[in-house]
């Protein structure tokens, strides 16, 4: 390509471009890769080009400058490997005549690959040399290379601050010069210092906020072995409340061995209001307002308020959070409310409150007491025979539990992990109740990523980018997830025809969420007009595999399965009904926007072939 310029006047250029042929990366051959494939070689070498084209493109366009960079990530990809003395030569290229077709050559001086060899650990061990070796024993088991010996000492680091040592040190040293068959000895230096225990806190930056809301999260440390994970659980507790936008939490040693916590917080605004607009594929158009203060009178305590319309309903409500209730790890939520529903076959009118008392017993599980105070009145209906809505006008109030076993890495975004769900509620004439039952449900989701872990916090690790097979895989997932419950009234209907629990309070399966080959509530009992009408007993199981279109534009694969049976005295997973299809995501911060289509494989009659979903959030 050439490129001329003439300057017409004082305030013009003109540029004069000939393009000439454009030129296409053909092959590239490794010339003295004994070790490694070319094939994973050759992503190194055109990474940089592909970074501006598709994945789907197989004929890459020839760029000197992009080869050239290649060749140093190949030099850097087997010196991760151990191939400390690799020599890559710059590349050689080939034009073919009579064609654009440019060959690569890239001769490669492999040398030998080094791996760890003796370690000598000096100074104060504490724990004995095992203990430590088993800190570091995955890095030991894989090729020596400087990044390697360089995370040693934040690995130690961190197994003796988790013990109290604040002040410890340590120096890894690796030397080449002594390898041994092809193994490097590495020393490693310790010096532990003192056991530091946590002393006072300090707090300042704060303007609106009482500082005791921050100094009372770290009252009952004062004593206790210092430990930078319990620090960083108070401090996501305190990032968790919105109250801050910035919190840094400094460790200061003072006489004695012992820490003062020197705390410099920026509050965010206490004030905020938000709308939204949406749409669902059940409730169809959505928009809400709410307005609400995180900052109650200065105690962090938040209070808000939301008004939601939808094509279906209308919802108010004004919602209360203690999260240090009393000044324990206690979260205390109250919630008083007013809504009215259209659904298909009967509309009603619902007012009522819900309180609620959780705590996190364990990092990862959580357990809640809930009291909750409801009226609800069906005020229209077409469901025939009648006696199928059972009580029309009714107060129901409510003692539960719930416990949720959150094992997840990532819950909003490619979530990895399980989760196990449990609640358990009571509806009982002592409580005020007009109607009496017992209700538990279940839930188990199970979530694989085919990608890497993320590495460790500090860790520099040169990772291949592989095929375009091994991309596309690595950026796949797969999902099961199982849930099941029962509700069991307490009392008789007083008549042999009408039932005891209300429609309102049974279940309804099919949709977004559970078999997607159904509407919204449409799978299970009907009443002689097609109306749904629910039932006390469920079970949904669901397969789902998704897997990388383009960009944030993910594609999903799945099959469910679930039943919906009338009575409680009828469990088991008799009248399954099934779904396989096939949708989009679109991967957001907060979770996917999904659109999906369930295909049912056994309609019965009145039955539709399948059912579209539009809607926010994962499946299950």
């Amino acid at each position: 390509m050439n490129v001329h310029y003439v300057i017409e006047s004082g305030d013009r250029l003109r540029l004069d471009i000939t393009e000439g042929p454009r030129f296409i990366l053909s092959t590239v051959v490794f010339d003295g890769n004994a070790h490694e494939p070319a094939d994973r070689l050759f992503e190194y070498m055109v990474g940089p080009t592909r970074e501006r084209y598709s994945r789907l493109e197989k004929r890459l366009p020839f760029v000197a400058a992009d080869m050239e960079e290649g060749t140093h990530l190949v030099q850097r990809f087997y010196i991760a490997e151990g191939f400390l003395d690799v020599v890559v030569d710059p590349p050689r290229y080939r034009f073919q005549e009579q064609s654009s077709d440019v060959d690569v050559v890239v001769p490669i001086h492999e040398g030998q690959q080094y791996f760890f060899g003796h370690i000598t650990f000096i100074g104060q061990t504490v724990y004995g040399a095992e203990a430590l070796r088993g800190q570091i024993v995955d890095l030991l088991q894989r090729p020596f290379t400087e990044a390697r010996v360089e995370d040693i000492p934040r690995r130690l680091q961190a197994y003796f601050k988790a013990r109290g040592y604040y002040d410890v040190k340590v120096v890894a040293i690796g030397a080449p010069e002594e390898t041994v068959n092809n193994r490097v000895p590495v020393e490693i230096t310790i010096s532990p210092g003192p056991v530091y225990h946590f002393d006072g806190v300090t707090v300042s930056g704060l303007t609106r906020l009482h500082p005791g809301f921050v100094t009372k999260r770290f009252t009952r440390l004062r004593g206790k072995t210092y430990s930078p994970d319990v620090l960083d659980e108070r401090f996501r507790t305190l990032m968790k409340t919105g109250q801050f936008n910035l919190l840094q939490i400094k460790p200061v040693p003072v006489d004695g061995h012992l820490l003062r916590l020197d705390i410099s917080a920026e509050e965010a605004k206490s004030k905020e209001f938000g709308f939204w607009i949406g749409y669902g594929t059940y409730e169809g158009a959505i928009a809400g307002i709410q307005v609400g203060d995180r900052d109650l009178f200065g105690y962090g305590r938040p209070v808000t308020a939301t008004i939601e319309v939808t094509q279906r309903s209308y919802r108010g409500e004004i919602l209360y959070q203690d999260p240090f209730f009393f000044d324990t790890d206690f979260v205390f939520t109250a919630r008083v409310f007013a809504l009215t529903f259209d659904y298909d076959g009967y509309s009603k009118f619902e007012l009522g409150g819900r309180a609620e008392l959780s705590r996190k017993i364990t990092k990862n599980d959580e357990a809640a007491l809930i009291f909750s105070v409801r009226h609800v009145k069906i005020t229209d209906s077409e469901i025939r025979p009648s006696f199928l809505l059972g009580p029309e006008d009714y107060q129901v109030d409510t003692i539960g539990l719930t416990n949720t076993l959150d094992l997840r890495e990532s819950p909003y975004v490619n979530p990895r992990g399980f989760l196990i769900g449990n609640t358990l509620d009571l509806a009982s004439s002592a409580l005020g109740s007009d109607i009496e039952f017992i209700r538990g449900t279940m839930r188990v989701g199970y979530y694989l990523p085919f990608g890497p872990k993320p590495l460790t916090p500090g860790v520099v690790e040169d990772q291949p980018p592989g095929t375009l097979l091994q991309r596309w895989f690595r950026q796949s997932s797969i999902a099961f997830g199982a849930r099941a419950g029962v509700i069991h009234s307490l009392t008789n209907s007083g008549s042999d025809e009408a039932t005891a629990i209300p429609i309102d309070e049974r279940f309804f399966i099919g949709g977004a969420t559970t078999v997607r080959s159904f509407g919204e509530r449409d799978l299970g009992p009907h009443d002689n007009h097609g109306h749904p009408v629910g039932g006390e007993f469920y079970t949904v199981f669901n397969v789902e595999y998704t897997f990388p279109i383009l960009g944030e534009l993910q594609g999903a694969v799945f099959t469910d399965a679930g039943n919906l049976l009338p009575t409680s005295e009828d469990v088991g997973l008799n009248d399954m009904r099934y779904a396989i299809g096939a949708g989009l995501r679109y991967k957001l911060p907060v979770g996917p926007i999904r659109l999906d289509y369930g295909v049912n494989p056994d309609p019965h009659e009145f039955e539709d072939f399948g059912a579209f979903h539009f809607s926010f959030g994962f499946a299950f």
